[in-house]
């Protein structure tokens, strides 16, 4: 679906393609554990989140050189530009690259090349948020946003993904207050796997201002008010829910009750390699399945241009506005 759109829950690494994953392979002279791409996309099926987070992590081995990133970025810039994403707003996991011995600079280098050439070669423009690994140390935490520093000329905001089972929002408390301290924006995974405590745990310890995912509200109705109240906007991930097993089938997924409450949801592709769908694909797929008509649509692009990070530059977010309004179904 073309509608005019942000996406603001995207994981870059989560967009390698299996055709990329054996190019670069190939070109880094690293050896995968998967016949050919066939194979490997017959991998990407998951029972949970740990499973698939394993194949995630595995596969990241392939991306080693600044070119890797940049070639990574405009992969999914142009595949997003196709269906109709406007605005992106790309999470990266540098403590995973650091682990293998790939520099910060490596990474924001090279995903910056792509990202800064975006809007005059995609029409897409872009911000770049940094993201811990919740089941790493806080003080792991601590020393990538350190290794951050000669690069928060392109980095807007921090965020906190992987697995959240057992890994509550307060623990990166001290980090997160860093990161504001720096005037960087926050966001937060919370409400996935994880109970409704910790959506409330990430608003009121970490401060965030947007909550990834968080469908599990709809198990509060204090908390679900207060989301309302406050406008506090949710990046949704329906094809990633069902794959992961926190929705079982599309048709049962929260959104339609969700927007009937006034809370102000998104429609994300978070990981879409691994998830079958890009951002239009999520908006066509809950069209079909939970009957969502032309406004309630409109009111999910809509949302998420008013949820995006485009404060400096109130031009652009109202041309955006205007071209969802304009938009013919």
């Amino acid at each position: 679906m073309s509608l005019p759109k942000a996406e603001l829950h995207l994981h870059i690494e989560g967009t390698l393609e299996p055709e990329l994953a054996f190019e670069l392979a190939a070109r880094n002279g690293v050896e995968l554990p998967y016949a050919d791409t066939d194979t490997l996309r017959k991998a990407y099926r998951f029972e949970d989140l740990q499973s698939f987070l394993n194949l995630y992590y595995e596969l990241m081995a392939v991306l080693r050189t600044e070119r890797d990133f940049e070639d990574l970025a405009n992969a999914y810039l142009a595949r997003a530009a196709a269906q109709g994403v406007r605005h992106a707003e790309i999470f990266f996991d540098p403590q995973a690259h650091l682990a293998r011995g790939v520099e910060m600079g490596t990474v924001v280098e090279g995903l910056g090349r792509a990202l800064e050439h975006s809007q005059a070669v995609h029409g897409v423009s872009t911000q770049l948020i940094m993201c811990f690994l919740r089941d790493e140390s806080a003080e792991s935490a601590l020393e990538t946003l350190e290794a951050a520093k000669p690069y928060l000329d392109r980095i807007v905001g921090v965020g906190l993904d992987s697995a959240e089972v057992g890994h509550p929002p307060a623990k990166f408390r001290e980090v997160y207050e860093a990161a504001a301290a720096m005037g960087l924006r926050r966001v937060a995974h919370a409400g996935e796997e994880g109970p409704p405590e910790y959506i409330v745990e990430a608003l009121d310890v970490l401060g965030v201002e947007r909550i990834d995912h968080g469908l599990r509200c709809m198990e509060s109705p204090t908390l679900v008010e207060r989301l309302v109240r406050d406008r506090v906007p949710l990046t949704l991930c329906p094809l990633s829910n069902v794959r992961l097993r926190t929705v079982d089938v599309l048709g049962d997924h929260p959104l339609p009750a969700m927007l009937d409450a006034g809370l102000m949801c998104t429609v994300n592709s978070d990981d879409p390699a691994y998830f079958g769908g890009y951002a239009g694909d999520n908006f066509e797929a809950v069209r079909v399945a939970l009957g969502l008509g032309e406004e309630q649509l409109r009111e999910l692009a809509r949302n998420s241009f008013l949820a995006s990070f485009l404060e400096h530059d109130e031009e652009l977010r109202a041309r955006y506005l205007a071209e969802v309004d304009a938009y013919e179904f």
